[in-house]
């Protein structure tokens, strides 16, 4: 991804994507430094940008995911004592590694849903549209939908 695409596709985001940081971390400086470590992320896997379908569900995924750490890191330093420090870092350490191997696994496994199953998947679990805005998108029933979302859940859960 070049420079110009980057400042393009992801630059606009900023205000939408401050909102969601402010909603989550509660102060306008916090706000700022988590988008900030989005960017400073985003920039840094540039490479691997291009497989991105979404560009705004991707960001919130991973501003969530950074507010997420920022939160916990700030309840670390509340605890009394060194020892639950460290074990509070460690055991953060331990769930993004394992969070990150669950996502890993599920991409991986979703390679063997049907198109319409990932599509729906994606619009419901990433993008978090509602069966209305699914059903707008896709021209299908929302019976039609419910359907082939249960059965893709239940192809991700019997595998995993």
């Amino acid at each position: 991804m070049t420079a110009k695409e980057f400042t393009d596709t992801y630059l606009p985001l900023s205000e939408s994507l401050y909102r969601v940081a402010y909603r989550l971390l509660g102060t306008q400086a916090d706000a700022e430094d988590a988008v900030q470590d989005l960017y400073l992320k985003l920039w840094a896997d540039k490479g691997s940008l291009d497989s991105v379908h979404n560009p705004k569900a991707y960001c919130i995924s991973v501003l969530r995911n950074i507010c997420i750490d920022r939160i916990r890191r700030e309840n670390g330093h509340r605890a009394e004592g060194g020892i639950e420090e460290d074990v509070g870092t460690q055991n953060d350490t331990y769930d993004r590694i394992e969070q990150r191997e669950k996502l890993e696994e599920v991409q991986r496994l979703s390679k063997k849903l049907s198109p319409n199953q990932k599509t729906l998947l994606r619009m419901r679990v990433f993008e978090d549209l509602s069966y209305d805005e699914m059903a707008e998108r896709t021209g299908m029933s929302k019976l039609t939908m419910r359907v082939l979302l249960s059965q893709a859940k239940n192809k991700l859960k019997r595998n995993i």
